[in-house]
């Protein structure tokens, strides 16, 4: 019904900028918070950066001054610039959407399937 597709992962150096998408796609009225998170192997998964329907945006305090989201509602996409990356950066990043449906006010949560992020030489 509700699809996430991401992407923009890559190897990249240190001091390197990548920037990630993700694009929703399905029976979408709107996505009222999009969010992205970063897991490493063996940890838990890491809340990164949130950004609101009226784009209020918070930040993981590690990566404040580095990371931007963003967000496009004309096409249901976020976007995470990402610069002077450092290894510690290295992980899966997936986003998520808190959003409603056509015809149904609930609130719903979806997970993209990830992206690989790898800062290395």
């Amino acid at each position: 019904q509700v699809q996430l597709v991401e992407s923009g992962g890559d190897l990249v150096q240190p001091g390197g900028s990548l920037r990630l998408s993700c694009s929703a796609s399905g029976n979408i009225f709107r996505v009222n918070n999009w969010s992205w998170y970063r897991q490493v192997p063996g940890n838990e998964r890491e809340w990164v950066a949130s950004v609101t329907h009226a784009d209020s945006t918070n930040y993981l305090e590690s990566i404040k001054d580095r990371f931007t989201i963003s967000r496009d509602d004309a096409k249901n996409t976020v976007y995470l610039q990402m610069n002077n990356l450092k290894p510690e950066d290295t992980a899966t990043y997936y986003c998520k959407a808190a959003l409603a449906l056509v015809r149904d006010w609930r609130e719903y949560f979806y997970w993209g399937q990830g992206t690989q992020v790898t800062v290395g030489s």
